[in-house]
């Protein structure tokens, strides 16, 4: 049995859960947040961002986060420190399992973003979150302009992220455990032909070097005869793949391959059950972009609005 039921849940605390929370709560539905294992997600770790609309002189991932929740505790939002365990269908309306808890609510809105794989290398904890490493380009590529980087992975987004930097920095110096990339030929080919980056083939990075602060270094290794190298850079942008935080929703909510949500055509709002939305990087493998995340946050926020107003009437 749910200990619990409100009008609407929303599960996750980033960019899009929040929108969602900030619509709905003003809206009167007093929705409950789900926060997960991570309290406002991967844009907390952020040190600076430049690109979200209405901060001119840029704001911390940190700080975005903290005004977005404030914004929708002021309407009414509440929240509950955990994550989504699990999710079901009773009689038309939805349990959602967290842990020991449970909640039932007539529609939620899924917004549990997605976490980027790790190299998994000493280093990269230290310096994460505006010491040098990155999984953004597009997020935190402008602060090493006219600098030297480096971008670990082999695939399109990895080349897509070397292309972006490399007309921002001096070097790019793109490293693969592998002798060629499996981008696309049409991006692999245009980012190869970029004259300032350097592709670094059969290698891997051991371990990240710095100061304790800002890191400027890499080792990396030949992965075919194990011999090491310093590498002199100032950032490193780790691009070897995303997973979605799908995982508590499996056997119940349509995804593809990869776990990804699969959205209808024709509302990328929807998917396969009644009563669920989506927003952010949970169903989005594309953009993985703030302002992109609180739109589509917004527009799970309305559609969600429209079904409890139906079942009001």
């Amino acid at each position: 049995m749910a200990t619990d039921h409100v009008p609407a849940l929303v599960l996750g605390s980033g960019c899009a859960g929040l929108t969602a929370a900030i619509y709905l709560a003003r809206s009167g539905f007093n929705p409950l947040v789900i926060e997960g294992d991570l309290p406002g997600g991967q844009l907390t770790r952020a040190a600076r961002v430049e690109n979200f609309p209405g901060f001119p002189d840029g704001i911390s991932g940190y700080e975005l986060l903290s005004q977005m929740r404030r914004q929708a505790e002021r309407f009414g939002a509440r929240f509950f420190g955990g994550s989504a365990t699990e999710i079901h269908a009773d009689s038309g309306r939805k349990i959602v399992g967290c842990g020991s808890e449970t909640f039932s609510c007539d529609g939620v809105v899924v917004a549990t973003g997605s976490s980027p794989v790790p190299l998994a290398v000493p280093g990269e904890d230290t310096y994460g979150g505006g010491g040098g490493v990155s999984s953004c380009a597009t997020c935190d590529g402008p602060f090493y302009k006219n600098k030297t980087v480096s971008v670990v992975g082999g695939g399109n987004s990895a080349a897509a992220e070397a292309l972006f930097l490399s007309t921002i920095c001096e070097k790019v110096y793109l490293i693969h455990r592998r002798d060629k990339l499996r981008a696309t030929a049409t991006t692999a080919d245009k980012v190869l032909a970029r004259k300032n980056v350097i592709a670094l083939w059969n290698r891997r990075v051991v371990s990240i070097g710095g100061d304790g602060r800002r890191m400027d270094r890499l080792v990396i290794c030949d992965v075919n005869g194990g011999d090491q190298c310093e590498l002199a850079c100032d950032g490193l942008f780790v691009s070897v793949g995303h997973r979605p935080n799908s995982d508590f929703a499996r056997g119940f909510l349509e995804m593809d391959g990869d776990g990804y949500f699969v959205l209808s055509a024709s509302d990328s709002s929807i998917g396969s059950v009644e009563g669920v939305f989506f927003g952010g990087d949970c169903c989005d493998r594309l953009n993985r972009q703030a302002i992109v995340a609180a739109g589509a946050g917004a527009r799970a926020a309305l559609s969600l609005e429209r079904r409890l107003l139906r079942l009001l009437s």
